[in-house]
């Protein structure tokens, strides 16, 4: 049977479709094609929507899974027990928020340091910034990205088409994740970007066979021929994924979530004991640095919950494992002499 590659652009749960990827004369790839239902082994969730995959046809419309080639990065969210795959292989996260309903702003603050774990650009969106009655909180919460150097970008996806077409050059060329809580208007921003994302989440849902349950799927959308290409020849893509209320780091261990916070990283290895966890440890420059104002209180106590989460997952899994392994000398029958 012939095998090729293909990109995956819909995932619900085990549930994958894919396009073949075709090339330009510039070796510029991009999906193209009739979508393509996709099996994994044992039925398995290991792929991410944005990942090159190698494919063997089973039949005209249907393929299964040879092996996913090596990803620059993936984006996951995950607690004690399981894992989330939200994109692979992007350049740039959009967090989108909104002025209101109100925005998490510990949600917020795990994307950036998500981002930074993985080395991808984040854009910060304020959406629905015609609403005035919010909009000083919510710039507020977002000052301590904006003062580390993060972009931020208020937009008003229904009333403001200029501020819409404004953010082009930021998504041109570039694979763009949108990550948020529901309600924040994610779908308008990608109604107004792309504009038969409609019909393709329609056919998107019909191929799947989920009905209503494909809102909760992750898709991937090229942008427009008409918007160019950056000088590289890239044409550029959204990647539409489910709002959640819950970002979990629990994967990263201590020294990842260290160095994923941008203003600790010339600070690290000042502290007075060289494992400070900037709790109450003497000598603790990080805590300086929040007493002077130059670290935003609030991230460092974002670092502490997500130190505690790690923790508190490598913990759980430790009793799991245990218990595992308590069970199954109690069910292993012994060996005869």
């Amino acid at each position: 049977m012939a095998q090729f590659r293909a990109l995956l652009t819909a995932s619900y749960g085990r549930h994958y479709l894919a396009q073949r990827l075709a090339q330009d004369s510039s070796g510029n790839e991009s999906p193209d094609g009739p979508l393509i239902q996709v099996s994994t082994p044992a039925k398995q969730h290991i792929g991410a929507v944005g990942d090159r995959m190698l494919l063997e046809s089973t039949s005209a419309d249907q393929a299964r899974l040879v092996e996913i080639e090596p990803r620059r990065n993936l984006l996951y969210r995950s607690d004690a027990f399981k894992s989330k795959l939200i994109a692979s292989n992007v350049d740039q996260i959009l967090v989108v928020l909104a002025t209101q309903p109100a925005f998490s702003p510990d949600l917020l603050g795990r994307a950036v340091v998500a981002a930074q774990a993985n080395q991808i650009d984040l854009h910060i969106l304020l959406n629905k910034s015609d609403l005035p009655e919010n909009l000083a909180h919510a710039r507020k919460l977002i000052e301590p990205y904006a003062r580390m150097g993060y972009p931020v970008s208020e937009v008003s996806a229904k009333f403001d088409s200029a501020s819409i077409e404004a953010l082009r050059p930021a998504l041109q060329g570039k694979v763009s994740v949108f990550v948020g809580q529901s309600g924040m208007g994610k779908s308008s921003l990608l109604n107004a970007w792309v504009p038969n994302a409609a019909a393709i989440t329609q056919e998107y849902s019909v191929r799947l066979d989920t009905g209503k349950h494909t809102t909760t799927a992750c898709r991937y959308f090229e942008l427009p021929e008409s918007w160019g290409r950056n000088p590289s020849g890239k044409l550029g893509a959204l990647i539409d994924s489910p709002g959640f209320q819950e970002f979990g780091l629990a994967h990263m261990s201590v020294s990842e979530l260290q160095h994923a916070f941008r203003e600790f990283q010339p600070l690290l290895g000042k502290c007075h004991f060289h494992n400070c966890a900037h709790q109450s440890e003497p000598g603790c420059v990080i805590r300086e640095a929040v007493e002077k104002n130059e670290i935003a209180p609030e991230r460092l106590a974002l670092f502490r919950q997500l130190h505690s989460d790690s923790r508190t997952a490598d913990t759980q899994l430790q009793g799991i494992t245990q218990a595992k392994e308590r069970w199954s000398a109690l069910t292993t029958k012994p060996t005869k002499r």
